[in-house]
């Protein structure tokens, strides 16, 4: 019942993940527009065709043409997308018509998505953008399958376990940040086994490795935490294997070793269940789970849990499923956008407040 993504936002997030230069959304000039300032935060120019009242009538063809030309004047493209709205699609827009009589020298990904797409899941606009991408030789049809298979299984997981469950989910912000965060601090300060578990998704990423960055083995040197991370370099579309690269790297450089990569941070659908395997055969007395923690079966662990997430939407689903103890990270996506480094989260600040560094 509560707004989610649309499948037209997910198609330029999938389009900035391939690395696209320019996107041209053909509809109004208001549609996605706070996806389309934030995604130009990384480095994506997001222009749209600017469609009208008449042009719902009549059709809007020449507009695209028109801003095809444009755009490669103004930018020299090598990639371009263009992504269907629910004003285009619905009266029937012939965008392949319009890209081919435009004849600029860039690839073009034509992507049909609209707000409706199956039932409005949004991660039918990615899988949209990954179809288009394997016609046209961007992708292999081998990742276009494993991609599409990841998206269809975290449709599942919203559906079931997430935000995505069908009835009205109020926002929450969860726990008190002070107050779980002593509890962290006070089980590894007792010799608890902790295990610190990063299963995050694209660039938001950025902000949940914060807290494998705090360095708590210098102060609990007897007794670190245990990380569990999906942060395989060599799975993904190109600035998805970017960004586990640049985590990877900034966490070595302070000093902090993963003891296990579950995958890569496409695969959040499935590290999650390969980090509770580990779990299961480790005793732990607390748990940590950042990023996306619904996808990880908690419930199926006889231990203490903590989940950090950016959805406030997502604290009441988490703690039904299990988890004891749920906090929020306020506008991830916005403050992750265009990093390519490690963003101080309000959690990781408050650990360090109290751990004196």
């Amino acid at each position: 019942m509560h707004p989610r993504p649309s499948p037209i936002a997910a198609s330029l997030y999938t389009l900035r993940d391939l690395n696209a230069d320019v996107i041209i959304l053909h509809g109004p000039h208001g549609c996605c527009f706070r996806t389309s300032r934030l995604l130009e935060t990384d480095g994506v120019r997001v222009v749209t065709t600017a469609m009208s009242e008449n042009d719902f009538i009549f059709g809007a063809s020449e507009k695209l043409e028109e801003t095809l030309k444009k755009v490669d004047s103004l930018f020299s493209p090598k990639l371009v997308g263009v992504v269907g709205t629910c004003a285009s699609m619905i009266i029937g827009e012939d965008m392949k018509e319009a890209v081919e009589n435009a004849n600029i020298p860039a690839q073009v990904l034509i992507v049909e998505s609209h707000g409706g797409l199956s039932e409005g899941d949004n991660t039918e606009g990615a899988i949209s953008v990954l179809n288009s991408a394997e016609r046209e030789g961007v992708i292999s049809g081998e990742e276009a399958e494993r991609q599409t298979r990841m998206l269809k299984m975290a449709t599942k997981i919203e559906k079931s376990r997430g935000m995505a469950q069908g009835e009205y989910i109020s926002p929450s912000y969860g726990d008190l940040k002070e107050k779980v965060a002593q509890i962290l601090l006070k089980k590894l300060e007792s010799g608890y086994k902790v295990a610190l578990v990063l299963n995050a998704k694209k660039e938001t990423s950025y902000i949940f490795a914060d807290i494998l960055k705090i360095p708590f083995g210098k102060i609990y040197h007897k007794n670190p935490p245990k990380i569990i991370a999906n942060l395989d370099e060599d799975v993904g579309l190109p600035r998805i294997k970017q960004h586990a690269r640049n985590i990877r790297k900034e966490l070595q450089k302070s000093g902090v070793e993963i003891d296990v990569v579950t995958g890569g941070l496409d695969e959040y659908p499935i590290t999650g269940k390969t980090a509770a395997a580990i779990l299961k055969n480790g005793s732990f007395d607390l748990v940590v789970v950042l990023g996306v923690p619904h996808a990880l079966p908690i419930e199926t662990l006889p231990v203490q849990s903590i989940a950090v997430t950016d959805g406030p939407r997502l604290v009441e689903p988490l703690k039904k499923i299990g988890y004891n103890y749920v906090i929020t990270e306020l506008d991830a996506h916005s403050k992750t956008l265009g990093t390519s480094e490690i963003v101080l989260s309000d959690f990781g600040m408050m650990l360090r407040e109290i751990m004196g560094l």
